[in-house]
């Protein structure tokens, strides 16, 4: 359940690139390191878990995930953040406290224990689940690994055309609440394996209800998009894989 609400709360990140910061004036500024074994980065004012992610070249769920950040998401100026899985978590946020003169002072974040980087398994060629297609429609979006603004598919289509389960699984997420995602519904479909679906006109599914393989939970729509279309994921551990990898050819 924590890497669902780790994966929903990240998706909001992703949509739209503002995760809570504490901001103490100046301008907004984003690292240019590239992303390589053993480093890290130090926040900086202004900067958002979204923003660091994407200029290293990596996605806001990894970087969540990698150091033990959860939600809110806040992020603190001084706080170093790992740029690679491993054992080390993140160091601790600056502690504040309040001077005679009412100033507020920082005192220096907590260093984390660098451990050796330890590579994330691939996904397998094959999963255990028999998936479909999610909706009729031409492809207009492809996946791109390592991309955090392509992680799925988007095909388009009619408003109100049904949107089904690729695969049975349970609702865990049917909402609206996360900006640039519209009416959005994901499918836990089993410890590993999780579906999305975004920008539907109508969600006919609740948290918590079984679904099965192709059955109708929602009707296409572009609530949060510019054309009526469906964004589609699928996740295998949190981290999103090329859907055409599992989808049948067509």
């Amino acid at each position: 359940m924590r890497m669902v609400v780790l994966l929903v709360s990240v998706l909001l990140l992703a949509a739209c690139g503002s995760s809570r910061v504490i901001r103490e004036g100046g301008s907004a500024s984003a690292s240019t390191s590239t992303p390589r074994p053993g480093q890290s980065v130090t926040v900086q004012r202004g900067d958002t878990l979204y923003r660091i992610a994407t200029g290293n070249g990596i996605s806001a769920l990894d970087l969540a995930m990698w150091n033990g950040i959860s939600a809110p998401y806040t992020i603190y100026p001084g706080q170093r953040l790992r740029l690679y899985p491993g054992g080390a978590t993140a160091s601790a946020p600056p502690r504040r406290t309040t001077g005679s003169a009412g100033s507020t002072a920082q005192r220096p974040p907590v260093q984390p224990t660098q451990a050796p980087p330890q590579p994330a398994a691939p996904p397998p060629a094959r999963s255990p689940f028999r998936w479909q297609w999610p909706t009729d429609g031409q492809v207009i979006g492809r996946y791109v690994a390592n991309d955090p603004t392509k992680q799925g598919l988007d095909i388009a289509g009619a408003g109100g055309q049904p949107v089904r389960a690729a695969a049975e699984g349970v609702v865990v997420y049917s909402g609206s609440g996360l900006v640039g995602y519209g009416e959005l519904i994901i499918v836990k479909h089993d410890e590993q394996w999780l579906s999305a679906y975004g920008h539907n006109r109508t969600r006919r599914v609740n948290e918590g209800e079984r679904v099965s393989a192709g059955q109708q939970i929602g009707e296409m729509g572009r609530t949060g998009a510019a054309r009526d279309m469906l964004h589609f994921e699928i996740r295998y551990n949190g981290k999103p894989v090329d859907p055409l990898s599992y989808l049948p050819a067509r």
